[in-house]
């Protein structure tokens, strides 16, 4: 007979093993575009214009730079922003173990002996001091095993475990989002430094220029053939051009330092490295190759935000099991004696328990209601928040296709420009050598040149920069995990497609 409540327990346990209060989740019907409003150009359309998945999942190396790979290589190997996400990562592995485990029967050892002098003052010192050989001093000595279970009857445990996992991909999901932010912007800041540097190498030539220029005109001053007018004209386009110089440099060292951080170094420490100006390497394929839904799901923070709705569904569950009583068994076995620790271990020392809990809020479920209602206010603010993130993430991917695009047609335009203004220039140089236009017109034609110059190179460099925005936009950066089988259920139990902002949920 006294194990017929322990038997009832078990089989009360096991029928009711798959049942879990509260609402299972589905992930939510959201609405993405069909096509992205920025299509391609005329004449784009072409195989090689679409951007690859492997190529989207290294995107930097697309753009056939060594050293802009190495920079952001170094970056996802020693960004601190890095470093906290995978510590977060990790605090969250350890929150779903701990969910885990309070599924599972948990046991303990003790042991202690003790040694006590018994007053005489008190009623049983009284007693005790009546009895034959009675001596003060005792020994008492104790080891159990002790056994313990939380029978998840109405799975408030399981949804919590759902929810701790749900938390837990969610994190991960953050992480891969920092480390996709890391790599575009080493290779943002990367750009603006090679675009600041080709800006600097421009000015200072155009310094040169206004230099030679200078001299020409001083040395014709010293022979009476030219006015001291046009020496001071040339000295004042020259200081306008040297005015460039500082500023230049202030930004390039500010976007230098910006870069050792990145790279979770002192500032300065990359410098040498980054000092010889090169070229912009040429932009490779940038049109999205997939349906906009596909390529926008990919992104991690649209995942993180769909886990954290996952982790707010069950926590309904989690609040709603609380209507229900919590059963609990516990055992023990062990032994104890005050005869001294050789008798500890023998038949008449032995001792056992078994216990069946039961715990219930039976009057507290205006309390419970509470914690209901503010953990569906909860799914409904993740619900909003997934919605939201997934208007934002088109958002990014439209902004950044026209961005590029707007840049593409400012480089066309401006490269008309230029080669306008270089021929002017030379026309302006040869006619003011023959006496035909003043030296104005020369000076006129140079700061024209400069201004179109340090245009062009700034196009080039928000072009790359587009690009890369683009590439960030796309989700790209990661290899996202290939979806479960169809025939699998979600990691985390879902919510119906069609979710209202405030769900309501059933109660007692």
């Amino acid at each position: 007979m006294p194990r017929l409540p322990l038997l009832c327990a078990l089989i009360v346990s096991s029928l009711c093993a798959a049942c879990a209060v509260g609402p299972d989740y589905r992930p939510p019907a959201a609405p993405t575009p069909q096509a992205f409003t920025r299509g391609p150009a005329a004449g784009e359309e072409t195989a090689s214009s679409f951007v690859t998945d492997s190529a989207l999942s290294a995107w930097w190396t697309t753009f056939g730079d060594p050293q802009l790979t190495h920079l952001v290589a170094l970056a996802l190997a020693q960004n601190l922003d890095l470093a906290q996400a995978s510590a977060r990562v990790s605090e969250a592995r350890a929150g779903l173990d701990a969910a885990g485990a309070a599924l599972l029967p948990s046991g303990s050892v003790s042991a202690q002996t003790s040694r006590a002098y018994q007053s005489l003052q008190t009623p049983l010192g009284q007693v005790l001091n009546s009895t034959p050989d009675f001596a003060r001093y005792g020994n008492a000595h104790e080891a159990n095993l002790a056994v313990g279970w939380e029978i998840d009857v109405f799975g408030g445990l399981k949804r919590a475990r759902q929810a701790a996992q749900a938390d837990y991909q969610a994190t991960a999901a953050a992480a891969v989002a920092v480390r996709l932010a890391v790599a575009a912007q080493t290779a943002d800041t990367f750009f603006h430094i090679r675009g600041l540097q080709n800006r600097l190498e421009i000015a200072r030539q155009q310094v040169r220029t206004q230099q030679q220029l200078r001299s020409t005109i001083a040395l014709r001053w010293d022979k009476g053939l030219a006015a001291e007018l046009q020496v001071r004209q040339v000295e004042a386009a020259l200081s306008r051009a040297q005015a460039t110089l500082p500023m230049l440099e202030a930004a390039l060292e500010t976007a230098m330092n910006a870069m050792d951080v990145l790279l979770g170094e002192m500032p300065g420490t990359h410098r040498a490295q980054l000092a010889g100006g090169q070229a912009l390497p040429a932009l490779p394929a940038m049109l999205p190759g997939g349906a906009p839904g596909e390529l926008l799901r990919r992104r991690p923070d649209i995942i993180a935000a769909e886990r954290r709705l996952a982790a707010s569904n069950a926590r309904i569950g989690v609040a709603m099991a609380e209507y229900y009583p919590k059963l609990s068994l516990s055992g023990l076995i062990g032994s104890a004696t005050s005869m001294g620790s050789g008798q500890l271990f023998s038949g008449g020392a032995t001792q056992a328990a078994a216990v069946a809990g039961l715990r219930w809020r039976l009057f507290d479920f205006g309390r419970i209601n509470a914690q209901i209602d503010q953990a569906q206010a909860q799914e409904a603010q993740a619900l909003a928040a997934y919605r939201q993130a997934l208007l934002r993430a088109t958002e990014d991917v439209e902004n950044a296709l026209l961005a590029r695009a707007r840049r593409q047609e400012l480089e066309t335009v401006l490269a008309q420009g230029l080669h306008s203004l270089t021929r002017a220039r030379e026309a302006s140089g040869a006619a003011y050598d023959k006496g035909v236009v003043s030296l104005i017109e020369v000076l006129q034609a140079d700061e024209g040149l400069l201004s179109v110059r340090d245009a062009q190179a700034q196009a080039r460099t928000e072009s790359a920069r587009a690009a890369v925005a683009l590439f960030k936009a796309l989700g790209g950066g990661w290899t996202p995990p290939p979806p479960p089988p169809s025939n699998c259920p979600p990691m985390a139990p879902a919510q119906p497609a069609s979710l209202p902002v405030t769900s309501p949920t059933r109660r007692l």
